[in-house]
């Protein structure tokens, strides 16, 4: 339902244009536009500008919701909750080879096994000469890959290909365009020869112990790239977190068509390469139903760093998260915060070194939860580093909850950021051509005030890094 559907009493939610608008707010959100505090609707249906009044309306109310965590401190509150896991029963590093390595965090130096380069290099194609020109050319060239070639005496050239080995008493390398040979062979230079010139020397890059790069670096493919260059086969590397996902709900199929009350579960497929995204190792994804022993039997049986589970956050007949977690008596970290969608999203720890996210079950929704709780909670697990925050200013308004923060997907232009349609909680057709979720404070904003935005991994890194 929309909020185009939505009534309180006999006043609708505003005229055609307005609520128009609104569509994009899910029923609680567009009741709580729509009303004044005190049950009656504004003409309209828009709430005056200005913040809500103060001892009166929903805010006032002692209920769960308004209890709920702060969305900037949730994240805080997730990034603590890996810290401590760190320092107590922390995953030792791994030794892994290159090629699995990506995405990863250095966990040691990565110091130089040699000088780079390890011996002098000609920088380009062309010829060694020793002394002054013109130069005799042997017959001989000098190739990549060879021993070291016999030193040239003064007057003598030969040819060099580009990474070869510089023979001794080399005075310079010259250019293939910038020399040309008479009809004795012999070579003459078409401009002035420097010494050194295009030579890369013995350890012009760096000497042998010298650290390339610090612990908790990111392994990028030019990491690997430096890491290969000085010698290294593997990576001492902080370990993936281990992740289970735990898809709930009696509801969901796994192929065809929605049909019958059922529909197609969307967070199976899409949590395990998001998750992967994040820098988790996901071990498995289990399909439970809404079985509140069968969550039981699987949270405690579970080996992994960290469990996600996908709806049942709630206070419905099937809710069983929250009863399950007092029943094994997990440490409840976060339960709820003040952001839409996705409010009902939980954080607790379940041993001392195992952590749960429960996420909503409508899929943006779920969204929202990962990149609040999931995302600080596994970067810091991984020891990767936290992401630089950065605002853009909004081409357009977004609509704002009279309380909370909202995560809005957003398509970057130029140097500004348009909030997309779609983006309800159970709408995946905004997220789908986003690059990253604004941060809409409460009350909203407005064309061109700036916004935290939150890029998404496929965005920022693209999906041959990220997805790993």
């Amino acid at each position: 339902m929309t909020a185009r559907s939505v009534r309180t009493g006999d006043v609708q939610a505003g005229s055609a244009a307005d609520t128009a608008d609104a569509d994009d707010l899910d029923v609680e959100e567009a009741l709580a536009l729509v009303r004044e505090d005190n049950g009656t609707a504004h003409p309209g249906g828009q709430r005056p500008p200005g913040p809500p009044p103060q001892g009166s309306g929903p805010a006032a109310r002692p209920d769960a919701h308004h209890r709920a965590t702060p969305w900037p401190e949730a994240r805080a509150i997730a990034a603590r909750a890996a810290r401590t896991v760190t320092r107590g029963a922390r995953r030792a590093p791994v030794s892994v080879r290159l090629d699995d390595a990506l995405g990863l965090t250095l966990a040691a130096p990565l110091d130089a096994l040699t000088d780079l380069p390890s011996f002098d290099t000609s920088a380009m194609d062309g010829w060694v000469v020793a002394g002054p020109g013109p130069w005799a050319v042997r017959d001989e060239g000098v190739l990549a890959g060879h021993a070291e070639p016999a030193p040239l005496t003064d007057g003598e050239a030969a040819r060099i290909a580009t990474g070869a080995r510089v023979p001794p008493d080399t005075t310079a390398v010259l250019r293939s365009e910038h020399g040309q040979t008479d009809d004795k062979d012999r070579l003459h230079a078409t401009r002035a020869v420097v010494p050194g010139q295009d030579i890369r020397p013995r350890g012009q890059e760096c000497r042998s112990g010298d650290q390339l790069l610090p612990p908790g670096t990111l392994v990028t493919p030019a990491v690997l790239g430096l890491a290969a260059a000085a010698g290294y086969d593997t990576l001492t590397a902080v370990p993936r977190p281990r992740v289970e996902v735990l898809v709930l709900g009696d509801e969901l199929l796994t192929e065809g068509t929605p049909r019958d009350g059922l529909i197609r579960d969307a967070l199976g497929p899409m949590l395990p390469p998001w998750l992967r995204a994040l820098g988790a190792e996901v071990t498995a994804v289990r399909r439970l139903g809404d079985s509140a022993e069968a969550l039981r039997k699987a949270i405690t049986k579970s080996q992994a760093d960290v469990i996600v589970t996908t709806g049942g956050t709630a206070a419905g007949p099937v809710d069983h998260v929250h009863p399950v977690l007092r029943r094994i008596g997990a440490e409840l970290l976060v339960d709820g915060v003040k952001v839409r969608p996705g409010h009902p999203m939980l954080l607790a720890r379940t041993k001392e070194n195992q952590h749960l996210v429960g996420l909503p079950g409508n899929p943006l929704a779920a969204v929202s939860g990962l990149l609040t709780l999931a995302e600080p909670l596994l970067r810091t697990l991984a020891a990767r580093p936290a992401p630089e925050p950065y605002t853009l200013p909004l081409r357009d308004e977004a609509h704002g909850h009279p309380y909370d923060n909202r995560l809005v997907p957003v398509v970057l232009r130029g140097d500004s950021a348009v909030p997309l349609h779609y983006n309800g909680p159970a709408m995946l057709r905004g997220i789908a051509a986003a690059d990253a979720l604004a941060v809409v404070p409460p009350g909203g904003a407005r064309p061109g005030q700036e916004a935290e935005l939150l890029d998404l991994p496929w965005a920022s890194a693209g999906i041959g890094v990220c997805f790993t």
